[in-house]
Parts: C-alpha cells; structure tokens; sequence
C-alpha cells in the first residue's frame, strides 16, 4: 500500500483578498514541493465534493445550505466575520476540502492506501458547528471522522492537531462524545484564546498542551510525548486524522513558535507508530495552516515522506 494525495485545483480558486494571509499560494506551494522526484510514488486523487448529508453530521443542515449558497459577483467578496471571507469560488473550495478529507478516510479504510495527505484550503480546524470562522468554512477534520463511524463503523476516530493555533471548532464538536478524541498543542495566549489545559471533554477525551510564544522544538516535544502521546495510546483509536498546520515554525509570521522542520518529521513518526498499534497504520492527514511559503513546503514535504514511510 502507498500513500494518497488529494486535493483539487477548485481549492486554488478561494480567494479571501489581498493581503490575506489565507491564500491560494500556500497550496500551490506544498502542491510544488510535492512534485519533486522523490514524491513520485504518491497515488494522486482529485479531491470529491462532500455532500450535504456529509457535512450536516457536523453542522446543521441550515447551515451547511447558507454557505454553499453564498457566490458572490466575481471580484467580489462576502465577510462571514473579520478574518473569513468567501469569493466566488469558495463554496466549491469548500466542498471539495471537506470532500478531500472523506476521501481521505475512505481510501485507507478500503485498503487502497495506508495513509493519506489532503491537501486541502480554505482550513476547517475552527469552524463550529454553526459558525464559520478563523479562514474556515467548514470543519474537514469532524466531517472525516463522522464520516469514518457512519459509513465505516469506526466507532472511536482521534484527532491530533499540531497548528500553532487551538482547533476550538474541533474542540466544541467532540467534547461531549467520549468515543471522539481531541488533542493539541498551540500556542497561548494567541487566536482563537481557547484550548486551557482544564479543558478535557466528558471522559477526559480532550487534551490540550498550551505552549509558550517563543518555545522552541524542546517544548513541542516534551509537549506531545509527556502529555498528548500517551493519552492517544490509551485511548486506542481506530482511525487517527491529523489537523496539520505548519504555522508553529519559527519562520511563521502569525505566531511566536520556534519550531523547526525536522520537528514535523518527528511529530508524524511518533503518531504513525501509535497508528501502526491500534489502527493498521491508518492515518488522514489534513491541511490546515502554515503562512510562510517556504517553511510551510518545507514542512509539508517532510511530513508526507514520514507518511510514506508507513
């Protein structure tokens, strides 16, 4: 088995603006560092629309329906607050990157790869049920794990998240359901202000290590392996997906994070060898942030030659 690719041009399409840090150039950058010659042996897949009955095991129905129905004029914009924004073609941005985190899930669940990378925008780690916000429309993370119990029967699915920023919509969906597992280190303080270490879900299902600005790769590590790694052993899940934001990096211009790109390296073999006692190796990995061309195709890079290692 190999590792998949997803993702999908349409995604290239969301355009917040000028200036906003949320562009399309992040994704043609880690979709360029995958094209180097040591990326050959990636099975590549165009990332599917996640329909409606997909996205509203996350988020109401409602919803779901007023954000596919906002297209704005082209070259217009529609603020859904202050920091998301969605364009003519972010509607179907957003569909195919809930969609490519489904396929994501079907694709190792059917045995056809052993891990996946979606590589997907706009972000989702902070969409909440009934709100967008923080660049994310909807949450591809929640979408991908509800999907992996409704059409897989996965009855526990962990999510980890490594953005520099805490997935608070992530958070607010799994809190209350002790079969769902949600785990982050972020910086704090810092956007969205949640993610306290007291906060822990109803069967202690939620484990959040705030990190200090400025800690470095020393932290991060001690971070996972003294505090998260563990209680993902524990809680032995059957599938793992992975919120993969690459904004922690020490050239990343949204945060004070200092960590370096062996870092990323590190963090996916320590949770693929969790993957490989729990789940036959079963790993989605799933685009969030990362700001700095550079350190994000750096970084991307190296953690998807960590997944085909598996």
């Amino acid at each position: 088995m190999t590792t998949t690719l997803i993702t999908h041009r349409a995604c290239l399409d969301h355009d917040p603006g000028p200036y906003h840090p949320e562009s399309s150039e992040r994704l043609r950058a880690v979709i360029d560092a995958l094209e180097a010659e040591v990326f050959a042996p990636l099975w590549r897949e165009e990332a599917p629309r996640a329909t409606v009955e997909q996205l509203s095991r996350v988020h109401p129905q409602p919803f779901v329906e007023a954000v596919i129905a906002i297209r704005p004029e082209p070259g217009e914009t529609v603020a859904l607050d202050g920091d998301t924004i969605m364009s003519e073609g972010s509607a179907e941005a957003a569909l195919r990157a809930a969609g490519g985190a489904v396929r994501g899930v079907d694709a190792v669940m059917e045995g056809s790869a052993r891990t996946a990378f979606v590589a997907v925008r706009p972000p989702g780690h902070h969409a909440e049920p009934g709100r967008a916000m923080g660049f994310c429309l909807f949450n591809n993370v929640a979408v991908a794990a509800l999907h992996a119990r409704a059409q897989w029967g996965v009855q526990r699915v962990a999510v980890v998240d490594f953005d520099v920023h805490h997935g608070n919509g992530t958070q607010a969906m799994f809190a209350a359901d002790k079969d769902l597992f949600y785990a982050s280190s972020h910086q704090s303080p810092c956007y969205p202000g949640t993610g306290d270490v007291w906060e822990r879900g109803v069967a202690n299902n939620v484990i959040n290590a705030p990190l200090r600005p400025r800690d470095g790769s020393a932290a991060f590590r001690a971070a996972w392996s003294e505090q998260i790694l563990p209680e993902l052993d524990r809680f032995a899940p059957g599938l793992l997906i992975i919120s993969a934001g690459f904004d922690a990096h020490k050239a990343d211009p949204l945060a004070q994070l200092r960590l370096e790109t062996e870092d990323y390296a590190w963090i996916t073999d320590e949770l693929l060898a969790i993957a490989d006692r729990h789940c036959e190796g079963r790993v989605v990995s799933v685009l969030e942030g990362g700001y700095d061309l550079d350190a994000l195709a750096a970084s991307a890079a190296v953690h998807v030659r960590a997944l085909m290692r598996a």
